[in-house]
């Protein structure tokens, strides 16, 4: 998939002007998705080629808790095309980073290979099916992963099963109805839950207005 078509973005964060490779033509995603029928079971939409508000909020609150994530596992659940996962790389955490479409992975790693960051390790994992060892990263962000609410209880359930004790998760997200539910779930499961950071993020696609972002940190004590 990184032999279609290409599209150069550029977004300044921590102080560097980051470079970006996504899919330039959506239009031949949706054709070879239309092509194999069962890219349709689990709804693969390729959301991962956009980067998103959300995202570029989540790579800015990183680069202000350099300290906190140097040398730390962290993961970063549906990294798409890999943005703050190289950030967060780039500050010193130890990153793994997620995505169910290998495609995304793909770019991802050329975007480490432009912007000359140390490559995290990239996974093809389903959240439903965790490939990391129970309680075993220090750090867990996303953002805007969530689109429908029967995502709701299989990222928790991830979260519990993948966040060390005393961890942290950050998730960034654009005011979606799903995350009230999400946070209600949080508050009936325990976890204790903020919002530490709301941006303003203007869009890389076409957007009238600029999305109002905010971060929730979560934290668990059993």
């Amino acid at each position: 998939m990184c032999a279609v078509e290409t599209d150069d973005i550029s977004v300044s964060v921590g102080g560097r002007l980051w470079q970006l490779k996504r899919a330039g033509n959506l239009e031949d995603l949706w054709e070879n998705m239309l092509n194999d029928p069962h890219d349709f079971e689990d709804e693969r939409l390729p959301y991962w080629t956009e980067l998103w508000p959300s995202g570029v909020a989540l790579a800015r609150w990183l680069a202000t808790r350099k300290k906190q994530i140097a040398n730390q596992r962290c993961l970063d659940l549906g990294c798409g095309l890999g943005f703050a996962a190289l950030v967060g790389q780039w500050l010193g955490a130890r990153v793994v980073a997620v995505d169910y479409e290998e495609d995304a992975l793909c770019f991802a790693a050329q975007n480490a290979r432009i912007n000359q960051v140390t490559q995290p390790l990239w996974t093809v994992m389903d959240w439903r099916r965790p490939a990391v060892r129970f309680q075993s990263m220090n750090c867990i962000w996303g953002g805007d992963i969530m689109y429908e609410k029967r995502f709701v209880a299989p990222v928790l359930r991830f979260l519990r099963h993948a966040l060390a004790p005393r961890g942290v998760v950050w998730l960034a997200e654009p005011g979606r109805g799903i995350y009230d539910a999400f946070l209600r779930a949080c508050h009936n499961e325990g976890w204790q839950k903020q919002c530490v950071c709301t941006e303003s993020v203007e869009s890389f696609h076409a957007q009238a207005e600029p999305a109002t972002v905010k971060i929730w940190e979560l934290q668990k004590y059993e």
